[in-house]
């Protein structure tokens, strides 16, 4: 069970992203990191991603259970805004094509929609502003309706709205009986507000069936030090002192020094979820043409994704 892996203090989340549609991508990814040994994945709510992370599930031929967990997110949460690019003021610089992680914008300046992940570098790298987001709106009662919950071990709420967050928790407690997790941190809220947002969330839960995953700096762990992972450590000790009597894991901006981290600041996680780097490190490999059909590539690939769970395990 998941919560056997929880209390086992080693639990690795390979985060491909919430807002990642791109299902060639999180086929691949899964697949991989299934192959390497881990068993909590964490996807976009949607049927299409959910059917390719299965498949990802069936290329690997595991007997091992694995553990699936959708992502649901509240107004302002930067996890689910989608870039787009004002072509009138665009000086034709391509330092967004080249700055996107997800490789998400062509050439002629388009952004894909299923692979924008609303990390923010191009716009930060755009000399004439050109870039702005666009919220993607998320009906609860209608994403609930169109899955099969039966195939869902976890979902879990971003916080980026107190009110939104507040309602559309109550609808998951009511129609959900797996596990449910929420992802918070200071991006958008004091560490005050952060505790109180996470009590009124807890107050009608039960001891440890909840995931409370601290979020350091989002999407920011393309670097392997302890610098990047601080603020998910810090985050994590915050929640960690309130003493709330729910799992804790780690995210944003972690990578393989997070573990290491946790235990030098006494911070008693019980696992480390990774996105930006666990997607990095295999990146070279997944975007090959050749990736099914060349052994060694997936090999690679998957010697990579091991090496990293190993580094935050042992």
């Amino acid at each position: 069970m998941l919560k056997e892996i929880l209390e086992q203090k080693k639990c690795f989340k390979l985060i491909c992203g919430a807002g990642n549609e791109d299902v060639d991508s999180v086929e691949k990814l899964v697949a991989v990191y299934a192959a390497a040994g881990c068993k909590f994945f964490d996807i976009s709510a949607d049927n299409k991603v959910i059917a390719a992370a299965k498949r990802g599930f069936e290329r690997v031929k595991q007997e091992q259970k694995k553990y699936l967990c959708i992502s649901i997110g509240t107004k302002n949460d930067v996890h689910f805004k989608k870039a787009k690019i004002d072509k009138s003021i665009c000086l034709n610089c391509y330092k967004c094509v080249s700055n996107c992680p997800q490789k998400a914008i062509d050439t002629n300046l388009i952004v894909n929609q299923e692979k924008c992940i609303g990390c923010g570098r191009c716009e930060i790298s755009c000399p004439t502003k050109s870039i702005f987001y666009e919220e993607k709106k998320m009906h609860l009662r209608q994403i609930l309706a169109e899955l099969i919950l039966d195939e869902i071990d976890c979902i879990e709420l971003h916080v980026g709205d107190e009110v939104d967050c507040l309602e559309k928790w109550e609808i998951l407690r009511k129609c959900f009986s797996g596990m449910l997790s929420i992802c918070i941190g200071r991006k958008k809220f004091s560490d005050e507000k952060m505790i109180g947002i996470l009590e009124k969330l807890l107050r009608d839960r039960k001891p440890y069936s909840t995931i409370i995953q601290a979020d350091g700096s989002p999407m920011s762990g393309g670097v392997d030090d302890f610098e990047s992972t601080l603020q998910a450590v810090s985050v994590g000790n915050l929640i960690q002192k309130a003493d709330l009597k729910q799992y804790l894991i780690v995210s944003g901006g972690t990578n393989s020094k997070t573990m290491e981290l946790s235990k030098i600041c006494s911070v008693d996680i019980n696992g480390v979820a990774i996105g930006s780097f666990a997607r990095k490190i295999v990146a070279k490999y997944i975007d090959r043409q050749d990736f099914w059909d060349n052994q060694e590539v997936f090999d690679k690939a998957v010697c990579e994704a091991k090496n990293l769970i190993s580094k935050l395990f042992g």
